[in-house]
């Protein structure tokens, strides 16, 4: 029986009633592509894989139902334990983050204009002369709503409130443990960017700090409002907008056509703003101006309980 009690121990924690954290992200991930390939086989099959707008809405609904199934049955917490659930202070966050987006990428565009970095090329552009631009545009803003918010769950969401929690290092406290996650979270959402084309160390070291960017207002506020509103627009006017390439790729039609005249190491080259010191400066005066924001709105202090599990009654 004590052969049998250490190996269970290994996937069950028999004082929390239920899976190990790294067995509960197994049991996510597996899941999720489960769900995925089972969407995408409904809605099209092939068609749907090689359409990568219809695509970002199957992974979108993928994720939410994933998260809310495997959320309840296996973490046993609730949606809002990772950060949704839209009330008033959540939609606010909300817009706040879209507007935080559009102004550090216009900021961003601006300085580069400035510093002789960047030339306008044209205006109201598409990629193929048998697209027209408005059916392409909002084709765009579809498709980063759509990543923006299922990138959000997946790993500011359900990827950080688990290591927080997770982590079991007792000479640290729930604070640093926080942090530690957001930092390792953050360095996960770097790396699985090495795949995107023009991708290099400096673009994944940058990534990695625009995960904190973005999970900042996460471990202040407890929710994804802030989070998600900032990423759709951060990519929407960074690609549609201003013409960059968003983390290695173009988009189809974009309001003002850049031409990237200086150096890579400045403006990011082939891979965006995101690789150079133009999307660092962004990212570094955006999470000022988030701690500004969320101070203005109450006491300034991280969520502690994303890191602490409330043990419950067993689930009928």
């Amino acid at each position: 029986m004590n052969l049998i009690t250490s190996i269970s121990g290994v996937f069950w924690n028999r004082e929390e009633n239920r899976l190990r954290m790294l067995w509960r992200m197994v049991t996510y991930s597996t899941s999720l592509s489960i769900v995925v390939i089972l969407f995408s086989l409904i809605l099209g099959g092939s068609n749907i894989l090689s359409n990568n707008f219809l695509l970002s809405f199957v992974v979108l609904l993928s994720v939410l139902l994933t998260t809310i199934l495997i959320g309840k049955w296996v973490d046993r917490r609730r949606i809002s334990d990772f950060g949704l659930i839209p009330s008033k202070a959540w939609l606010e966050e909300f817009f706040f983050g879209l507007a935080l987006g559009a102004i550090l990428m216009g900021l961003i565009f601006a300085v580069g204009l400035l510093s002789g970095s960047m030339t306008v090329a044209g205006y109201f552009q598409v990629a193929s002369e048998s697209e027209n631009f408005i059916p392409e545009f909002l084709k765009a803003i579809g498709f980063y709503f759509a990543v923006g918010i299922y990138e959000e769950v997946l790993l500011r969401g359900y990827l950080l409130v688990n290591l927080a929690e997770g982590l079991k290092i007792k000479s640290l406290d729930t604070k640093w443990k926080l942090l530690l996650a957001l930092i390792l979270s953050s360095v996960i959402f770097g790396i699985l960017h090495v795949i995107n084309p023009n991708s290099s160390l400096v673009s994944t070291l940058n990534l990695s700090m625009a995960g904190i960017f973005l999970g900042l207002g996460m471990v202040l506020s407890g929710r994804l409002g802030l989070p998600i509103g900032l990423h759709i627009t951060w990519n929407l006017f960074q690609g549609n907008v201003f013409g960059f390439p968003v983390s290695g790729t173009n988009s189809g039609a974009t309001i003002i056509t850049t031409s990237l005249t200086g150096p890579d190491w400045f403006t990011g080259g082939a891979f965006g703003p995101e690789a150079g010191i133009l999307g660092l400066m962004g990212m570094l005066v955006g999470c000022l101006l988030i701690i500004f924001w969320m101070r203005r709105r109450g006491k300034l202090a991280l969520k502690k309980n994303l890191a602490q599990y409330e043990v419950r009654a067993k689930q009928s």
